[in-house]
C-alpha cells in the first residue's frame, strides 16, 4: 500500500510541540461504545507519525489490494486517504468557491437559514463545543448542514433528522444549490462504493450494508474556520477533540493545515494530499465491529493564522437501523455490546454538541 509521501513527512518535521490534553473518556462500560485508547494525548515531534503513517487507498487499484489496505487502516489508524476516487477536481474546486461565497455573506443573511429541527441549515460562529471537558470557550468555526432531500409532506419527513434542505437565496448565490447538490450526489455515490469495500474488508458479502444504508442519514457539513490562532494549552480550539458519531466521514479541505489525530496517545498532524479525501471511522462502526475497527480521536487546531475551509460528509445508517456487533467480528475476538437504534443515538449526540437547538419531533424522544 502507498503511504504518506516524503514531502508530507518533511512538512511534519516542521511541527513544534503544541500541547498535552487529557483525553476525555468518550466511551466506558456505562455508555454505548467501547473505549480502550490512551487517555492522554500529547502533540510531539513527527517521529511518532513517521512510525505510523496513514495509509493511502488508491481506488483505481486492484480490488483485493484496496480491501487489504482499507482493512489495515481501519484496524491500525481509523483514518485513511482515498485517492483516484473519481470525483472531478473541477467539481471540488467549484464547490469550495460556492462555500467561500456563502460564508462571506453578512451574518443576517446567513441567519435566514439557521439550523432547524431536521438538522439542516446554518450553524453560527462559536455555536458548538465538541470537547466541553477541555474547552474553555466555543470552537472557532461556523458551518452548514445539508442532508438527503426529503419532501416536507412525505411520510419520511415525520422522522427526526429528515426533511427538506434550507438553501441560500438564489438571488444572492444563483449557483450555490446546483453545485452543492452535485457535490453531495457525487460523494453519496462514492459512499456506496466505499461501503462495499468496507463490507469486503470485514469478510462480509459485498452488499451487506446496502439495506442498512438504503435511506442513510448522510450529512454534508461545509465548515469555515476563522484565522484566530488556537491555543489548546488555554482551552481554545478551532474544533475540540472528539470522535465522530456515525459510520464513516469523508473529509475534503482547501489544503490549509489544522487537522490533528491521536491514534496512539500523541497528537500528530495530518498533511494535505491534493485531491484526496481523508476518511475516518466513527463510533457506530467501532461498535458494529466490536472494537476491531477504531474510531480515532481528532481535532482542528489553527496554528498558521489563516482561515480554513473544509467539507465533512458524515455517513450514518438509516434512522431505524439497529446497530449490533456483527457475529463475524465476535468470532474474531470483538467485544459484545447491547444493540442500539442509529437515529435515536444520533439525536442525543446532536443535542449535546449544538447549543440552543431542539432536534426532536413529535413522537420521538431525544436520547440522552
Amino acid at each position: 500500500p502507498s503511504l504518506i509521501s516524503v514531502s508530507a513527512l518533511q512538512f511534519l518535521s516542521n511541527i513544534a510541540v503544541v500541547s498535552t490534553v487529557e483525553r476525555r473518556s468518550l466511551r466506558d462500560d456505562s455508555k454505548p461504545f467501547p473505549f480502550s485508547r490512551p487517555r492522554v494525548c500529547t502533540m510531539t515531534v513527527p517521529q511518532a507519525c513517521e512510525a505510523t503513517p496513514i495509509p493511502v487507498v488508491d481506488f483505481s487499484a486492484e480490488e483485493a489490494s484496496v480491501v487489504k489496505t482499507w482493512r489495515r487502516a481501519c484496524i491500525d489508524h481509523g483514518f485513511l486517504y482515498l485517492t483516484n476516487h473519481g470525483i472531478p477536481e473541477s467539481l471540488v474546486s467549484e464547490f469550495f468557491e460556492q462555500q467561500h461565497a456563502f460564508f462571506r455573506l453578512p451574518l443576517d443573511q446567513k441567519m435566514t437559514i439557521i439550523q432547524d429541527e431536521n438538522n439542516r441549515g446554518y450553524t453560527p460562529y462559536k455555536e458548538s463545543t465538541l470537547d466541553p471537558e477541555n474547552s474553555k470557550r466555543p470552537d472557532t468555526h461556523e458551518g452548514l448542514y445539508f442532508g438527503r432531500e426529503v419532501a416536507a409532506d412525505s411520510e419520511e419527513a415525520k422522522l427526526p433528522l429528515h426533511g427538506p434542505n434550507q438553501w441560500p437565496s438564489e438571488d444572492l448565490l444563483p449557483n450555490y444549490r446546483r453545485v452543492t447538490q452535485a457535490y453531495y450526489d457525487a460523494v453519496t455515490a462514492l459512499m456506496r462504493r466505499s461501503l462495499h469495500i468496507l463490507a469486503l474488508s470485514l469478510d462480509l458479502p459485498r452488499d451487506h450494508f446496502d439495506a442498512m444504508f438504503a435511506k442513510p442519514i448522510a450529512s454534508l457539513r461545509p465548515l469555515h474556520y476563522s484565522a484566530e490562532v488556537a491555543s489548546p494549552e488555554d482551552g481554545g480550539f478551532s474544533a475540540g477533540a472528539h470522535t465522530d458519531y456515525g459510520c464513516l466521514t469523508f473529509l475534503m479541505t482547501d489544503g490549509t493545515p489544522g487537522l490533528q489525530i491521536c491514534p496512539d496517545g500523541e497528537w500528530v498532524a495530518v498533511p494535505h494530499i491534493r485531491g484526496a479525501f481523508v476518511i475516518n471511522l466513527g463510533d457506530m462502526l467501532e461498535r458494529w465491529t466490536g472494537g476491531l475497527y477504531r474510531s480515532t480521536l481528532h481535532r482542528v487546531v489553527c496554528t498558521c493564522g489563516k482561515e480554513r475551509f473544509s467539507a465533512a460528509f458524515f455517513v450514518e445508517p438509516s434512522f431505524e437501523t439497529v446497530v449490533q456487533v456483527f457475529p463475524e467480528c465476535l468470532a474474531k475476538g470483538g467485544k459484545s455490546y447491547p444493540p442500539i437504534q442509529s437515529g435515536e443515538y444520533l439525536l442525543g449526540k446532536y443535542r449535546a454538541t449544538h447549543s440552543g437547538y431542539s432536534l426532536a419531533k413529535e413522537g420521538h424522544a431525544i436520547a440522552a
